[in-house]
């Protein structure tokens, strides 16, 4: 399989194999008025496999804190003119804002409007957030803004 290269834009890769599309929702991908590549379970040397998301929108601002909450092993490249012009790695976020609804009912998050969604990372190896107002562990859904 070929899919072209990009001049313009984001690829996202290293994303552990059948997460792409939960990439791709939580970044909201679907909105977007530009073409996005979904490669799923590309062979990876280092991985086994891999998925590959490729943004052909050369003026997108990733949310670093989503993809390390996704999964915190994602490389950025950066891609202008075809070439490479920054790569990242991210990692676990500390804490993530208006990513994921608190599914406590009697949150004040849940009960008041306006309030931020934000969750602390409360243990790393287990990779467990924790609601700042009523202390639930995540269990949220994806917030589409």
């Amino acid at each position: 399989m070929n899919i072209d290269s990009i001049q313009n834009g984001i690829v996202l890769d290293h994303i552990a194999a059948g997460k792409g599309m939960l990439v791709y929702k939580y970044l909201g991908l679907d909105k977007l008025d530009c073409s996005v590549a979904i490669i799923k379970n590309a062979t990876s040397h280092k991985m086994g496999r891999k998925d590959i998301l490729k943004i052909d929108h050369p003026d997108y601002d990733i949310n670093l804190d989503i993809l390390g909450y996704v999964d915190p092993g994602i490389s950025v490249s950066i891609i202008k003119d075809g070439e490479t012009v920054e790569k990242k790695n991210v990692d676990l976020p500390e804490k993530i804002v208006n990513v994921v609804k608190c599914k406590n009912p009697r949150c004040i998050s849940t009960e008041e409007q306006g309030i931020q969604q934000i969750f602390k990372l409360t243990d790393r190896e287990k990779r467990t957030y924790r609601c700042i107002y009523c202390e639930a562990e995540n269990q949220g859904e994806v917030i589409h803004w």
